[in-house]
């Protein structure tokens, strides 16, 4: 069992620790109000607008468009948004693990990686997956047109026939506490043709385009693909800060309980000492008068 100046040294080093883990919960949790008033504010708007061009693409008549089209290329590139930094519990493993499943169902398909964030790249590379890209911003939350340009360079190398598909793995947020490892794919905007008919039955009338379905579709389709790629950054960011903020919150309390653990041990020691002196003292004035 530990002595009484070691348990002291225990608990000052403890109680350290509870006041880094306290401000880094507080920060954290600054920033993810912030983060979650801006992915609750901008989802609705790209889920809208992403299932509205669907369904005007999947009904406009004789309408293609090179962002739809399946392509034969067993290329894909998979972007993967993770954090730079650690102490935020399982964010980063769950997501590795969730890649880790893609990959596992889907051995006949090339992979090429690109990352936002270094946490998951360096679990990849233990397993000897290279990097192609590592996309890197002014901030922390980057602005929307910074987003765009990698968008950009990933839609060119679709365009291009470079790789046959773009999947995007993030962590979705839900709450503070809670987050969904995800792996999706984003291009190509494709739809089943039971889907297809699904719409047609649902949307029984015909759209009047005004100035046309091309012209209106050639403009919102790119958009879609940017505005989901700038909604799962904004999704991964508000999942980061509520995990860490959750994990802080854990080991600011598994600090608490530590140094009260050790105070009472301590206390234990030390009522132990005095008693043992106190037996001596009273011993030896006992054999002194006898």
């Amino acid at each position: 069992m530990a002595n009484i100046k070691e348990l002291k040294k225990r608990i000052k080093s403890t109680k350290s620790t509870l006041k880094i883990t306290s401000a880094m919960k507080l920060v954290s949790a600054a920033k993810l109000s912030k983060a979650q008033a801006k992915i609750q504010g901008f989802k609705p708007y790209s889920n809208e607008l992403d299932n509205t061009v669907r369904i005007a693409a999947a009904l406009a008549q004789d309408y293609s468009h090179n962002y739809l089209e399946a392509k034969d290329n067993t290329k894909t590139a998979v972007l993967v948004i993770s954090s730079n930094k650690g102490l935020c519990g399982g964010y980063n493993s769950q997501l590795y693990k969730e890649v880790k499943r893609y990959m596992s169902n889907n051995q006949d398909n090339e992979f090429e990686f690109y990352y936002i964030g270094r946490k998951v790249k360096e679990l990849l590379k233990r397993d000897g997956i290279l990097e192609t890209k590592t996309f890197e911003f002014e901030k922390a939350d980057p602005e929307f047109s910074e987003v765009k340009k990698l968008a950009t360079e990933l839609s060119e190398k679709f365009l291009a026939d470079e790789i046959g598909r773009v999947v995007i793995a993030f962590n979705s947020f839900v709450s503070a506490i809670e987050f969904n490892p995800t792996v999706k794919e984003i291009l190509p905007l494709t739809m089943s043709e039971e889907d297809k008919e699904t719409l047609a039955q649902e949307f029984p009338v015909e759209f009047l385009y005004e100035p046309s379905a091309e012209s209106i579709l050639d403009s919102l389709i790119p958009e879609v693909f940017n505005t989901t790629i700038f909604t799962s950054v904004l999704d991964a960011i508000a999942a980061e800060h509520g995990s860490r903020m959750t994990a802080m919150d854990n080991a600011t309390n598994n600090s608490k309980d530590m140094i009260r653990n050790l105070t009472l041990t301590a206390n234990k020691l030390r009522q132990a000492a005095i008693t043992t002196e106190l037996t001596e003292i009273v011993s030896g004035a006992e054999s002194l008068n006898s």
